[in-house]
């Protein structure tokens, strides 16, 4: 099962890290009961295995004047695997994509964009999307408001599920 291969303390870090991924390597250390050397060495130890990808700040996207964020349901003409990457590269080099999923049913991609307004997404939308290569039809939702946005894991279902499993 994925997580076993991690320590309790390993799984302290990335809760600790996940929460806050400014915090100094001394702060962490205290916070997961050792010391820094050992806990900088782990770090780094997760950091090449893939389970810390990197680290970036959370931004305010209105406040950065991005007041339009959509979520675009596309549907392809081919789902072959080679249709599927093209589609993937191509979400790549769109700048107002910011996520991009693959789904199984009646959607194969959800995109999450953000846009500065609704012109520049309607703009996105018609000369770039519906446009693209293999894309049969999109389906667009205006996000309203959100009521939750957490990042990576819940670390307390994990814990759990590592404790009811031993």
């Amino acid at each position: 099962m994925p997580g076993q291969k991690l320590d309790e303390i390993d799984r302290m870090i990335l809760a600790e890290l996940q929460a806050d991924g400014r915090m100094t390597n001394v702060e962490l250390a205290k916070r997961v009961g050792i010391s820094a050397p050992p806990c900088l060495r782990r770090v780094r130890t997760l950091e090449e295995q893939g389970f810390i990808r990197g680290y970036h700040a959370d931004v305010n996207a209105r406040e950065l004047g991005f007041e339009v964020q959509v979520f675009a349901m596309v549907g392809l003409v081919s789902q072959a695997e080679i249709d599927l990457s093209a589609f993937e590269a191509k979400c790549q080099e769109w700048p107002l994509v910011r996520e991009c999923h693959m789904l199984n049913g009646e959607v194969d991609f959800v995109l999450k964009c953000a846009a500065p307004d609704l012109r520049t997404f309607q703009n996105f939308l018609t000369e770039d999307l519906t446009s693209a290569e293999n894309v049969a039809s999109v389906k667009t939702s205006l996000v309203i408001r959100g009521a939750k946005d957490e990042p990576g894991v819940p670390f307390d279902v994990l814990e759990e599920r590592l404790k009811r499993d031993a």
